[in-house]
């Protein structure tokens, strides 16, 4: 009798067969942060995942940040992390280890994926003029380099997925003058997602996705359309941290991408299990006429 063991792995292989066909040659960006980050197994699982997505036909695009990484640089060198609103002050100094930090992480990641046989390039937004951006404006005070996108170039980035690159990019731009700014990896994944017509955009941060209610952890929703999404933030359901990254799918939803999903970057290769299974771990929003997969086999 053949082990039960194998007879379950030749399922999960069944159940990605037409998760594969739908997305073959499609453009996914994810964009990669937090915690996972810093864990080298996570790391390594986040990158065998999207190799692995390279590999089965997908064109994935990683966008990443570095905060927790830039606050560490910054403190080694004697100075004082400082911000506004949960929003890094960027003065020229911090802007300056920002960029170190940020090309230093991209080239650690370009390496992960070439030593798993797959071309990466790592670019920052600088690159080929692929974030044009401005002067961030808060409330609560100036905090310095700090930017917005105005314009995506994508252009070298479709040149870069026509040769079959895997372009890892990290999110620094810069203004009509040519100054550089630090730009939030969110912002940044967001409107390049746009830019290149992404079928999906994917977060991983350390949040596990969106929540009925934020303190029933078993109130986590599968799947939710746009205009639900903004229900929930309208009728205070969300708050906190995840009220910009919901208007950012909100938004990348509106200019074109097809869902976006919201994963746990903690948990091993839960790229993997959202994008590959019927009811995946994270929550994922799509567009209003976009089909609920997860309803048909619950």
């Amino acid at each position: 009798m053949v082990n039960q063991k194998y007879l379950d792995k030749a399922e999960v292989l069944i159940e990605a067969l037409p998760y594969i066909q739908r997305f073959n040659r499609k453009i996914v960006v994810v964009k990669y942060g937090g915690s996972a980050m810093l864990d080298d197994e996570l790391k390594k699982n986040v990158i065998k995942d999207v190799v692995l997505l390279k590999l089965v036909g997908f064109k994935p695009i990683i966008v990443h940040g570095g905060g927790k990484e830039i606050s560490r640089w910054v403190g080694k060198v004697g100075m004082e992390p400082k911000f506004i609103n949960g929003l890094r002050v960027t003065d020229k100094d911090t802007m300056e280890i920002a960029e170190m930090v940020l090309a230093k992480v991209n080239k650690e990641l370009v390496a992960m994926v070439e030593s798993l046989g797959v071309n990466a390039v790592g670019i920052s937004g600088k690159d080929g003029g692929l974030l044009k951006c401005r002067k961030k404006q808060t409330e609560g005070g100036d905090i310095g380099f700090v930017g917005e996108v105005t314009k995506v170039e994508p252009k070298i980035l479709e040149d870069l997925l026509e040769k079959d690159f895997l372009p890892i990019i990290f999110p620094v731009g810069y203004d009509d003058e040519f100054a550089t700014y630090n730009i939030n990896a969110d912002d940044a994944a967001c409107a390049i997602a746009e830019a290149v017509h992404a079928e999906k955009l994917a977060f991983l941060s350390d949040i596990e996705g969106v929540y009925k209610d934020k303190d029933d952890p078993s109130s986590l929703i599968s799947e939710l359309h746009v205009d639900e999404a903004q229900k929930l933030i309208d009728d205070g359901y969300v708050g906190g941290g995840m009220i910009p990254k919901l208007k950012n799918c909100i938004d990348a939803i509106e200019e074109g991408v097809n869902r976006v999903h919201i994963l746990d970057g903690r948990i091993p290769h839960s790229l993997l299990l959202e994008i590959f299974t019927n009811k995946g771990i994270g929550t994922a929003i799509l567009r209003e006429d976009g089909e609920k997969y997860y309803n048909e086999h619950e």
